[in-house]
């Protein structure tokens, strides 16, 4: 079988594609030049020129045919655009959930596919495997990596059934450290490289350095919530339906000026995210203090002392109902069911007993335990034992 496979420059997808020719598949690598400025990013250059030579190096010494591709100009209309929009509304995108489905695993996989190819092979850390359905169709499940510590799944959560009938992760079933050993036998040149850190295919950078690019500093409040505020401490409402709790406890606490007191500026809400505590320059207190709101019209950040603050806790999120994804339609649910699950709202967090309700409203996640700095634009996933089952962009 013909097979591309993404070369990054990185350990995972060079030994992803060692693994593939061991198996008698006709290898290609292909490397994704996604970003051109270096002036936002923290290494001295722009990491891709090192990337890309290192997967060159990488296709040469397991002796494939290697490509560089430019994408930059599409990269940067369907994510970085997407991520300026997004901050300048108060939303925290995840750009790499969206290079997953924007480029990996469509406009690349669309090349790879114009080139003859079958499938298209990444490095990520998760596992696929199928299902016959009564009527003889085949359903691919989506499934955690075999290192608990390094499973990507998450970052897969809103890729097709069509998508994933032409993907490979053919690392799934290994741990870091043996993919590490496999690249150390093999003389590879990725064999130690450090894991990549900060944005798809940019690089570490300084976020608000990056934002700055299309959002203009402006200064703004930051206000002080204390823990005496009384939304707080209200008592126990009682509700005549599911439907009402559910709706009542998605409903994010919003705050006043006059609710706090003014202990410092910032240079721009859009910059922040929910539960950030770095950044704001706040002196004298105990415990560092942490963003619990931001009102973008008035350009106010709410912020509240300590990570245990009440005001920094969510116990019911909601998905609209155009934002509902399942990886499995097949066991989507309708009007008036409910799904008991396991959920995650970001990377490396570990999984939460929840239960999902579909309600004409949107899709509700309640949690057994509330979830902290929950933030509008980012992604709940659901799982069922160690399948991922679907997911939303929290509204």
């Amino acid at each position: 079988m013909k097979i591309v496979v993404g070369l990054s420059g990185g350990v995972d997808s060079s030994v992803a594609a060692y693994l593939l020719q061991q198996q008698g598949h006709d290898v290609v690598g292909l490397f994704m030049r996604n970003w051109n400025d270096a002036s936002v990013t923290l290494e001295d250059e722009c990491p891709w020129i090192e990337d890309s030579n290192d997967a060159l190096l990488v296709a040469q010494k397991l002796g494939i045919p290697f490509q560089v591709i430019d994408m930059s100009e599409l990269y940067k209309e369907r994510i970085v655009d997407y991520m300026f929009e997004e901050y300048q509304k108060g939303r925290t995108p995840n750009p790499d959930i969206l290079c997953n489905r924007e480029v990996k695993f469509d406009v690349f996989l669309d090349t790879a596919l114009a080139l003859g190819a079958e499938k298209v092979a990444t490095g990520h850390y998760a596992r696929l495997d199928t299902l016959t359905q009564p009527d003889g169709t085949e359903t691919y499940r989506l499934l955690e990596g075999v290192d608990s510590n390094k499973d990507q799944s998450y970052f897969l959560c809103q890729l097709s059934q069509d998508q994933l009938s032409k993907a490979l992760f053919p690392i799934g079933e290994l741990t870091k450290p043996q993919v590490r050993e496999i690249a150390k036998a093999l003389d590879l040149v990725t064999a130690e490289k450090k894991d990549s850190q900060g944005l798809c295919f940019i690089g570490k950078v300084s976020l608000p350095e990056f934002l700055k690019q299309q959002l203009e500093p402006k200064e703004g409040e930051i206000v002080e919530i204390f823990n005496t505020h009384q939304a707080f401490h209200t008592e126990q409402p009682t509700f005549i339906s599911k439907a009402q709790e559910l709706e009542y406890y998605a409903k994010k606490t919003t705050y006043e000026k006059s609710d706090g007191k003014v202990i410092g500026t910032h240079q721009g809400a859009q910059y922040y995210t929910i539960g950030q505590s770095k950044g704001l320059g706040i002196g004298g207190h105990k415990e560092s203090c942490f963003i619990l709101s931001r009102d973008m019209a008035n350009n106010i950040l709410y912020v509240g002392e300590g990570k245990d603050f009440p005001g920094l806790f969510q116990k019911v999120i909601k998905v609209s109902p155009g934002e509902i994804h399942w990886i499995r339609p097949d066991l989507s649910l309708t009007i008036g069911q409910s799904m008991e699950v396991m959920a995650r709202i970001r990377y490396r967090q570990p999984l939460s007993k929840a239960t999902l309700y579909q309600l004409e409203s949107g899709l509700y996640v309640e949690f057994l335990t509330p979830q902290s700095a929950v933030a509008e634009g980012q992604f709940v996933a659901w799982y069922k034992e160690d399948e991922l089952l679907g997911s939303g962009v929290i509204s």
